[in-house]
């Protein structure tokens, strides 16, 4: 029987794609929370845009740990359930979908 990982660096590139995803997450909820303020227009606008940057935050926060977690499934064999991460990620693409909605019904 073969193992459940190889050399290949499958993990460090997952992690990597997460850190991509966080970060572009975080900044862009970021960026467009500050045009929104700076624009005027209306807090509820710019509250979507916070949440996405905060569930990019939470998961860039959050990347040594699912690494960690992930590695040790793979070498020991044990389950992994990284469905929070999932749900995180959805709820601040989601926010960020929102706060577009909501920014250009406002206009």
């Amino acid at each position: 029987m073969s193992p459940l990982w190889d050399e290949g660096l499958q993990n460090e590139r997952t992690r990597l794609a997460w850190v991509r995803t966080a970060a572009l997450l975080a900044v862009s909820g970021l960026g467009a929370a500050g045009i929104g303020l700076r624009a005027g227009t209306h807090l509820i606008t710019v509250v979507p845009f916070a949440l996405a940057a905060l569930c990019g935050a939470v998961l860039l926060a959050r990347t040594g740990v699912r690494y960690q977690r992930v590695q040790h499934a793979l070498h020991e064999g044990s389950p992994l359930d990284e469905r929070a991460d999932a749900v995180i990620a959805w709820l601040g693409t989601l926010a960020a979908a929102a706060g577009a909605v909501v920014f250009v019904l406002l206009r």
